[in-house]
């Protein structure tokens, strides 16, 4: 199924597809993620979502160029990206399918009620690289990523990259800051420090995915089979059985099955 023009206008508007809502600072950039809930970082328009290099072309088909050094449009998209990490206003991480993503505030503690790892179950769930690594930002607070290679003693950079990325996953760790000059490297610090009141909100996991459900329905417009899935992962069972709690609410409708749209007047999409 094709999505309808209106709905796309409407993502135009809301994802900064049109010229002139295009972004070019970090204060417009976190007012998208704010918008949207979450979304990507240099994704371009091959990938259904919401994502900051999209927004810095202003426009539906921004495709990455081959060489994206000499690109003026991915360049910005990058130093977005690296300045709104660096702000903290927003979570930063590779999230759901190692995807560089960003995430309202608001919707911290719903990822984190579905991807997060209790204390207790680190042990048996994290790999021994990503233990040790979490033991020493423990005691350092923050780290790079060479020195977080020696302290761990990780002779193996791939290891020590995986063993982040995992931490990433479950949001136990965010970069906070990335170094270009002498050598570069990102700068680590514990999730739980940079959003320690967002973290510390309990959520029942169903709660949650109906969040994140309700706010992806609310950017996207429309959504059809798997969507949901394919952006967060969430399994499509429990996908499923929150878009049917949206239709029961009268927030979506089912158009087909795994096809919602989010109810509303049609003016409101032109």
């Amino acid at each position: 199924m094709e999505i309808p023009e209106q709905i796309e206008q409407y993502r135009d508007r809301l994802w900064r597809r049109e010229e002139v809502l295009k972004i070019n600072d970090a204060p417009s950039a976190e007012a998208l993620v704010d918008s949207v809930g979450f979304c990507l970082a240099l994704t371009d328009a091959r990938t259904s979502l919401p994502s900051f290099y999209v927004a810095v072309c202003g426009r539906r088909d921004a495709y990455s160029p081959k060489t994206v050094q000499k690109d003026p449009e991915a360049s910005l998209a990058w130093v977005l990206k690296d300045e709104v990490m660096r702000r903290g206003k927003v979570y930063y991480s590779k999230l759901a399918k190692g995807r560089a993503t960003f995430v309202s505030r608001e919707l911290v503690s719903a990822f984190y009620s579905i991807y997060g790892i209790p204390a207790s179950e680190e042990e048996d769930r994290l790999s021994p690289e990503a233990v040790r690594v979490l033991e020493v930002l423990r005691e350092e607070w923050e780290s790079s990523t060479s020195d977080l290679k020696r302290d761990a003693e990780i002779t193996d950079r791939k290891l020590l990259t995986k063993a982040l990325e995992e931490l990433q996953k479950c949001m136990k760790v965010v970069p906070y800051d990335v170094l270009y000059q002498p050598k570069f490297t990102y700068l680590w610090t514990l999730a739980e420090e940079r959003f320690s009141r967002e973290l510390a909100v309990e959520i029942k996991k169903e709660d949650a995915v109906y969040s994140i459900a309700k706010t992806f329905l609310s950017a996207c417009g429309m959504t059809l089979r798997a969507d949901l899935s394919k952006a967060t992962g969430i399994s499509r069972k429990e996908a499923g059985l929150a878009n049917h709690r949206l239709v029961d609410e009268g927030f979506a409708e089912r158009i087909e099955p795994g096809v919602y749209r989010l109810r509303m007047p049609l003016r409101e999409f032109n």
